[in-house]
C-alpha cells in the first residue's frame, strides 16, 4: 500500500484522514506544521501527498510546489473548505491530481486516493 503524507492545520481533519486511509491499508503520516511535514519529506519517501490549501504559514499551494522539489514524483490531493477556480486552477498547473472539498466525504476521498495511485 500507499504511504501517504497528510497536512492540513485542523487536528481533527488529519486525524479522520488517517483513520480513513489506514482502514484501507495505507501508512499515513499526519502533520500540522508546514516545514514538519516538509521535514519528514526530505528524510522518508512518500507516495502521495493530501494537503489543505489553507494553513498557518505557507499556503498549500506553496507546499505542494516545495514537496514536487523534494520528491518530483509526488503526486498530490489538494483539500479547501474555500473552493475556487484560482486555487483549483493553481493546484492542477503545480502538479495536484485532484482537489477535494472539505467537509471530507469518506467515499470520495477513499475513490480519489485510489484513483490517483493508480494514475
Amino acid at each position: 500500500m500507499a504511504k501517504i503524507l497528510v497536512l492540513d492545520d485542523v487536528l481533527d481533519a488529519v486525524t479522520l484522514i488517517k483513520k480513513i486511509l489506514q482502514k484501507k491499508g495505507h501508512e499515513v503520516f499526519t502533520f500540522t506544521e508546514e516545514e514538519e511535514a516538509l521535514d519528514y519529506a526530505r528524510s522518508n519517501e512518500m507516495d502521495l501527498a493530501i494537503i489543505d490549501i489553507k494553513l498557518k504559514k505557507m499556503n498549500g499551494v506553496e507546499v505542494l510546489e516545495e514537496l514536487k522539489k523534494i520528491t518530483p514524483s509526488i503526486r498530490a490531493i489538494m483539500l479547501t473548505g474555500y473552493p475556487t477556480v484560482e486555487s483549483a486552477r493553481e493546484s492542477l498547473r503545480l502538479g495536484a491530481t485532484e482537489y477535494c472539498v472539505k467537509p471530507i466525504d469518506k467515499e470520495e476521498l477513499e475513490e480519489k486516493v485510489e484513483n490517483v495511485l493508480k494514475s
